[in-house]
């Protein structure tokens, strides 16, 4: 059985369809009649996969400092409802 050769732009565009269309792989193969391993292959070789591991940090960044500042407001919050309650009993 003789492999078929597809062109780099073809591979490209196939991982494209993966990665940002969110097509599934199996979808992707059969619609373009190659095989799932062909495509596993070309999303090595063409995806994104060297922005993700910075991109991944970004978020986690990101994710930490939001929880800080949720940690933050809500004792900030806290603080103004003990405060509210004891001028609400304690008028001067």
């Amino acid at each position: 059985m003789k492999s078929k050769r597809y062109p780099e732009e073809f591979k490209r565009e196939a991982v494209k369809q993966v990665t940002e269309r969110g097509y599934s792989v199996a979808e992707v193969a059969q619609r373009l009649d190659t095989t799932t391993h062909s495509l596993y292959t070309w999303i090595k070789k063409y995806g994104e996969s060297h922005s993700q591991p910075s991109e991944d940090l970004d978020l986690a960044s990101e994710n930490a400092r939001l929880k800080s500042e949720l940690r933050r407001i809500t004792e900030e919050r806290d603080i103004l409802k003990k405060a509210a309650r004891y001028f609400a009993n304690n008028p001067e």
